[in-house]
């Protein structure tokens, strides 16, 4: 990899992690495209690693909420007075809601670091989870907003959130989807997503790290492209959540629907490999 492929991979990193279109069915096509070896364990570990500047972007743009949370979820552990606040309340949905993901990606790690890592799952993905995308906007009634967020509500957007181990499903298409199954208005969802985002993201990164050092990849092409993913997707964040507050999640789909559509089409033909 050079350090053109790695800024790519950095920027579709960080545009593609939080709009619900698949941040590694992008870079995994985009892997494909430059010529990597898609099962390869560097090559997955990079992957995993340059997330952390998107998760950075999501930690700066969101810093006060995320001090007020932790802070009132460590002054809640000693002082029950506190704990009718909605922070610490939240500090424990986050906790709770990220336990699913956390212990699937363990289990599983072999088939998300080798079987799913083909463009079939990605192709596929990308058209099955558009399904419930729509299904979501139909359905979800979204007259409840942030402060009405419940355990239930984390742990049922936790679990959902274990689908996004699948490439080209989307982390956050699939929690914001979960969010509005649950009556969740976008925003409220969409803010929940990113919260969730952060044990989950941040945990791979750090796992993957070492893996990713000491590959083939250079030291110098992985920090360039997680700066540049950080960069990204900041502006990402803070674009998509002014788009959500008037917009259906459903003006994705047909992206999505187009994306797996012309991959599936590639794969058909044998004009690209699966791996």
């Amino acid at each position: 990899m050079n350090l053109f492929e790695a800024i790519v991979l950095g920027i579709v990193e960080g545009i593609t992690e939080f709009l619900p279109i698949s941040s590694t069915g992008h870079l995994t096509i985009t892997e494909k495209i430059f010529g990597l070896p898609l099962d390869a364990e560097e090559v997955t570990a990079f992957t995993a690693v340059i997330q952390i500047g998107a998760i950075a972007a999501v930690l700066l743009y969101f810093r006060r909420d995320i001090w007020n949370i932790a802070s009132t979820w460590v002054r809640g552990i000693v002082n029950a007075e506190v704990r009718g606040e909605f922070d610490y309340r939240m500090g424990w949905y986050v906790i709770v809601g990220s336990i699913p993901v956390v212990v699937a990606a363990l289990l599983g790690e072999t088939l998300v670091t080798g079987a799913f890592r083909n463009l079939w799952w990605v192709a596929s993905a990308l058209i099955v989870w558009s399904v419930f995308m729509v299904l979501a906007e139909m359905v979800g009634t979204q007259d409840r907003g942030e402060k009405a967020i419940t355990m239930r509500d984390s742990i049922i957007m936790g679990l959902v959130q274990v689908v996004s181990l699948v490439p080209g499903v989307s982390r956050s298409g699939a929690t914001i989807a979960a969010g509005l199954f649950v009556g969740l208005d976008r925003v409220a969802a969409t803010r929940m997503a990113f919260f969730l985002s952060i044990p989950a993201l941040t945990g791979a990164g750090i796992y993957e790290l070492p893996s990713a050092l000491g590959g083939d990849i250079s030291a110098t092409n992985t920090v360039v492209a997680t700066i540049v993913s950080f960069l990204v997707a900041y502006v990402a964040v803070a674009w998509l959540l002014k788009f959500v507050a008037h917009h259906s999640i459903v003006w994705f789909v047909g992206y999505r629907l187009a994306v797996g559509a012309i991959l599936l089409g590639l794969l058909a033909t044998g004009t690209i490999t699966p791996t």
